[in-house]
């Protein structure tokens, strides 16, 4: 069995996007040093490869930008999205520490 390199922690997170002229709403499910795996409702195709994922924090919107490596679907709808980063940012990895480390 492959192991993954980075471990995934489970998280509820909620996050915007925006894709093919439409504005997105997803919750991040799980989330590495290196992606996230992020469920959404209903996205449409065709979807952009490239995409920004945007974090509210506490003080701050995080701008993630992203790669979609994988797409979930269930019945008919397109309900979830595997994506890796593209840029490993200051922010987002103390995101993730955080969440390693819990409150």
């Amino acid at each position: 069995m492959q192991r993954r390199a980075y471990e995934r922690i489970p998280a509820n997170i909620n996050v915007r996007f925006y894709c093919c002229d439409t504005d997105y709403n997803g919750i991040i499910r799980d989330i590495s040093e290196n992606g996230m795996f992020i469920a959404t409702s209903d996205m449409r195709f065709p979807f952009d490869s490239r995409l920004d994922i945007i974090i509210p924090l506490e003080e701050k919107l995080l701008k993630v930008p992203v790669k979609v490596i994988r797409i979930t679907k269930s019945s008919t709808v397109f309900d979830g999205l595997g994506v890796e980063l593209l840029d490993h940012h200051h922010d987002f990895m103390e995101l993730v520490d955080s969440l390693k480390t819990g409150p």
